[in-house]
Order: structure tokens, then C-alpha cells, then sequence
């Protein structure tokens, strides 16, 4: 699929991911954020549905750190994204890790077309603030579950303090993100999320915060969501 056919993908952070490709799964890389976050990502999932046999999707999957750590728990996932060139590589990964996962280059919203009301799970991580319609991407994953099933997302709250360590320290200060990755507009208050996940007919479960220290490279659960939060929901059976 064009990346540009779709008016809810944005080309520009399409071919930024892309230019990241090679280096995906180096933890000492561009990416090194999301393989310090990814164990906490999973085991909050992990403690919130039986993932064993579980039809589980995840939408932005990048390079597949999170889908295969999914797969490796027994859950039959299928990860999803625009970038080309970063499925390329998540799929050659597999040949390293002997899972199996079904990555496909399509919009959440194209395959909520195709296979509404089929998945268990939905996970979508650090996605949301690169779309210019997060509220359709939220729509698309409730449309994507079956009744009785579970949404988990992540994404930056749009606060100074996130902008601070987003943007500023992440991508200016410490450098452990190409600048450019995250636009401060684009970042989404948790009460935004919530109206998105009303009208998409779901119900909150769970807000959490993440807080990350990234000279230890250690990440936790915290009451705060000034920077990035986890949400739970769920869809009713």
C-alpha cells in the first residue's frame, strides 16, 4: 500500500521510520528507547489478558519488538505498518528469533475494513502522536475487536514537562532519538484519548504513566502521566 493513499498517514514520519530501518533492533541505537520501554510495555499487556491463544494485532509495529515478544507468549499476532522498509526488516528478524508473525503493510483502518470484530487484543504503542487522526486510528482498533476484548495503547501526554523530555531531552540534549521524531502538537492529553475511546464505544479501564530514566535505561509504572501514559480499555461483550 502507498503510504500516501491514505489520508491518516502522514509520508514524511513514514520515511523517517524508514531511514531507521537497518537499525531497529540495535538496543544501543535510535531505537534504544523503545527496547528499554518494550518489557514494561509487555508485561503491563501480559497482567491483563491471557495472551496464550490469544488473536492479538499490533498496529505500528515498526520492527516488531513488542509483536514478537507477543508471539513468544503464545499469542498468534499480526503486526501492522506503513513503513516498507521497517516490515523488511522485522520480517527478516524472524529467521533470528524462529517466531511467527503475519506483518502486513496496511492501515489500521483499511484492515478494520477487512476484519473487524476478529482480534482478542489490540495493542497500538507510540503511534497515536504520529497520525493526523489519532480519533481514527482509536475508531479502527475498537472496530478490530471482539466483543469482550482489550485495547492497549501508549502515547505522550502535551504538557511543558513532556516537551521537555520528549523532545528537548530526548532529541536535543541526550540525543537518543533523531530530531524530528515527535512534534509537540501532535501529542494527545489523556482526557483526549478518553473522549476518542468513548466514541469509539469503549470503556477506560486503566490509565498509567510511565517514567524513564535514561542514564539507567530503566523504565516503571507511576501515577504520573505528565510525560507518557499506558490506556486500558475495553470493549463490551
Amino acid at each position: 500500500m502507498n503510504p500516501g493513499s491514505n489520508p491518516n498517514v502522514d509520508a514524511g514520519e513514514v520515511e523517517r521510520f524508514d531511514r531507521l530501518a537497518s537499525r531497529w533492533w540495535d538496543p544501543d541505537g535510535e531505537s534504544r528507547p523503545l527496547h528499554d520501554l518494550n518489557p514494561l510495555r509487555f508485561s503491563w499487556i501480559a497482567q491483563r489478558i491471557a495472551l496464550r491463544g490469544s488473536r492479538a494485532l499490533d498496529v505500528g509495529c515498526g520492527g516488531g519488538l513488542l509483536s514478537e515478544a507477543l508471539a513468544r507468549a503464545g499469542a498468534r499476532i499480526t503486526g501492522i505498518d506503513m513503513a516498507g522498509a521497517v516490515l523488511d526488516v522485522a520480517r527478516l528478524h524472524l529467521l533470528e528469533s524462529g517466531l511467527e508473525v503475519d506483518y502486513r503493510q496496511i492501515s489500521v483502518e483499511a484492515l478494520a475494513d477487512a476484519q473487524a470484530g476478529e482480534f482478542d487484543l489490540v495493542c497500538c504503542m507510540e503511534m497515536l502522536e504520529h497520525v493526523p487522526d489519532p480519533a481514527s486510528v482509536v475508531a479502527a482498533c475498537a472496530r478490530l475487536l471482539k466483543p469482550g476484548g482489550k485495547l492497549f495503547l501508549s502515547t505522550l501526554n502535551r504538557t511543558p514537562r513532556s516537551f521537555a523530555a520528549a523532545i528537548v531531552g530526548a532529541e536535543y540534549v541526550m540525543r537518543l532519538l533523531p530530531k524530528g521524531t515527535h512534534h509537540y502538537a501532535q501529542f494527545i492529553k489523556p482526557s483526549e484519548l478518553a473522549a476518542n475511546l468513548r466514541a469509539a464505544g469503549l470503556v477506560l479501564d486503566e490509565v498509567r504513566g510511565i517514567a524513564y530514566n535514561p542514564l539507567t535505561r530503566k523504565a516503571w509504572l507511576t501515577d504520573s502521566v505528565v510525560v507518557n501514559y499506558l490506556v486500558f480499555a475495553s470493549k463490551p461483550a
